[in-house]
């Protein structure tokens, strides 16, 4: 999980939870933003959702890139909050099987991706545009939450973190 820093004002990531669903060193790295949600089910942006049971689902906006292109991400939390299970750009069948299979299942679908070009993220790493965090289950509790969410996340990194991100954002109208 990639948390923005506080100082991140670039506003297709600032104060957002990334999910990082792919990393190599030939391709980059892949990810979606969990914490936009966009207001909207999956059955509201197209009626022919209606017709499935993942019509509910909600939609968030996953990042910059191909904001056109629909990823539907399932999971589930087993036993205790160390037990993931994701199943990442499954498709409308596989995320309706999945959903008859297991009543625990969550679906979220997203609009777009992010994405880094190789080494791109390790720079921006290095300069502290980011802070890499472990998954969590109340982070997957909250995602609705937008700011309060990453907030929340990032609050629990560091005491400093903690009063960077609980500080105004224009200490000058404080």
């Amino acid at each position: 999980i990639l948390l923005s820093h506080p100082s991140l004002h670039d506003p297709n990531f600032s104060k957002s939870i990334v999910f990082l669903s792919n990393h190599s060193e030939e391709d980059g790295t892949m990810g979606v933003i969990l914490n936009r949600p966009i207001g909207k089910k999956l059955c509201q942006l197209d009626d022919q959702f209606k017709h499935f049971s993942i019509g509910d689902a909600h939609v968030y906006e996953g990042g910059p890139v191909d904001r056109e292109k629909l990823i539907i991400a399932a999971w589930d939390w087993k036993d205790s909050a160390e037990s993931f299970r994701l199943h990442f750009g499954v498709d409308i069948s596989k995320a309706e099987s999945l959903c008859e299979e297991n009543k625990n299942i969550r679906i979220a679908c997203f609009l777009g991706h992010s994405g880094w070009s190789p080494g791109q993220l390790e720079d921006e790493l290095k300069v502290d545009s980011w802070v890499l965090s472990s998954l969590s289950l109340d982070i997957f509790k909250q995602i609705k939450a937008k700011s309060e969410c990453w907030k929340s996340a990032i609050s629990g990194v560091s005491d400093e973190m903690f009063l960077m991100a609980n500080a105004p954002d224009n200490p000058q109208i404080n």
